[in-house]
């Protein structure tokens, strides 16, 4: 059913449940056990790749990512900040992702559903994201086919960045485009997102929200994870 506006009571809020990405770009690499053990009750964990090209920076790939995988068994939520991600998709998925997101900007529409469909032939959830200064409509040509949709709400390459109030709009366009076709398909924001800013997305109608460095700087990161799933209340 239509909705003519798309911003969540609390009721509607609470009925959605909020899931919680920890991302590791924000944890401490030489003690990467420990902090990842320290955010277990969160639902998902986010990992950010960056290639140096499709972002100014570099991160980590395939070999930390199969380390991650065998030292738990949280819900591996991997994005990767590349180019030509089809290139990649079965060699991440192989390592241990369970949610794979690319963004829509990383390459030419065909090649976007061919990394699409390679990845749901391995058997693992889908996403795209979108750059802040990519349109809501950018996604409509594949949102049937995808499990997650990403919204960046700083610019993708580099943690820490001031949240981006403005992507608000898109959030709820991509809300209603998921609630009015019946699709099953998380939507997820990233970059910026503490206590304040993660109420402002769950009332615009994110269901999943990514947070680095607000958790991982935390001397009780569980606690912190807690506090943003408290926040749609």
């Amino acid at each position: 059913m239509r909705r003519d506006r798309l911003i969540y009571t609390a009721a509607e809020r609470t009925n959605k449940m909020v899931k919680i990405s920890p991302s590791i770009l924000s944890a401490d690499f030489s003690a990467l056990r420990e902090d990842i053990e320290s955010v277990k009750n969160a639902d998902y964990l986010h990992f950010d790749v960056m290639d140096g090209v499709f972002v100014p920076n570099i991160s980590i790939g395939v070999p930390v990512l199969r380390s991650v995988r065998k030292i738990t068994d949280m819900t591996l939520d991997v994005h990767l900040m590349i180019t030509k991600p089809h290139r990649y998709v079965k060699a991440f998925s192989d390592a241990g992702a369970d949610i794979i997101v690319f963004h829509v900007e990383a390459d030419e529409p065909q090649d976007i559903f061919k990394a699409i469909a390679e990845v749901k032939a391995c058997g693992k959830k889908v996403g795209l994201a979108l750059k802040p200064k990519t349109p809501a409509e950018a996604i409509m040509p594949y949102i049937s086919e995808l499990d997650m949709v990403l919204v960046m709400t700083v610019e993708p390459g580099f943690g820490g960045q001031k949240f981006m109030a403005d992507m608000m709009p898109k959030v709820e366009r991509i809300r209603g485009l998921i609630d009015e076709n019946g699709y099953d398909c998380e939507l997820e924001v990233d970059g910026g997102v503490n206590p304040e800013t993660a109420r402002l997305c769950t009332e615009h109608g994110a269901n999943v929200l990514v947070a680095g460095s607000d958790v991982f700087r935390q001397t009780d990161r569980a606690a912190r994870i807690e506090e943003l799933r408290g926040c749609v209340k």
